[in-house]
């Protein structure tokens, strides 16, 4: 009974003395939190700028590692002019990209002689713009390939797809025929965006 008695008296004692121990140790945490909390806040905030600045320096991707927002879109003009440089040597040297036949082609795995509204590609020339020379696409047919008969089917028609791409565009012509008198031009560029066919689709 004895020992019942103080087995009932313990455990509740025990609890106090830990909830009590709990509240005291909260309680002095908090005085030094308050005390060491704007110091811990600054470290923490030159941390941060300090990894952020050493991630910009030494990303792995050779475009974002260093570069700040003018630089990035240097780089994205260059490697865009560049795309389509390689596109129009592509055109120029492939005899399968520039052929005019409304014609599908299974043997090629090209997707503008395997369409139903086949396409051919032609340099879109303009001295006035960057670049000076886009490919673009012209339609083969002015029906559609019946996919039954692979013959050309006038019930339907062919019409381009186009998309839109930012170029930049001389404002100013050098080589204008009349000159000005009062002011000489200064040609300047400015990025503004055309459309471009990029290709064929069927319609009804």
């Amino acid at each position: 009974m004895v020992n019942l008695c103080n087995s009932r008296v313990f455990v509740p004692f025990v609890i106090y003395v830990l909830v009590a121990l709990a509240v005291h140790t909260e309680t002095k945490e908090r005085r030094k939190d308050g005390k060491g909390s704007r110091r811990k806040h600054d470290r923490t905030n030159n941390k941060i700028l300090q990894q952020n600045s050493t991630l910009q320096n030494s990303s792995p991707d050779p475009i974002m590692g260093g570069v700040d927002a003018g630089d990035l879109q240097v780089v994205w003009e260059e490697d865009f002019e560049k795309s389509i440089e390689e596109m129009v040597t592509q055109v120029r040297n492939n005899s399968a990209l520039s052929k005019n036949k409304c014609v599908v082609d299974r043997q090629l795995w090209m997707s503008n002689s395997r369409s139903l509204s086949p396409w051919s590609y032609r340099i879109n020339h303009d001295e006035n713009r960057i670049p000076v020379d886009i490919p673009e696409a012209k339609c083969s047919c002015v029906g559609c390939i019946n996919p039954f008969t692979m013959q050309e089917d006038r019930t339907m028609t062919s019409v381009l797809i186009y998309t839109k791409i930012p170029v930049r565009r001389r404002l100013c012509d050098k080589l204008s025929k009349k000159p000005r008198k009062k002011k000489k031009c200064v040609p300047h560029y400015r990025t503004v965006v055309e459309s471009i066919a990029v290709g064929c689709t069927c319609i009804v």
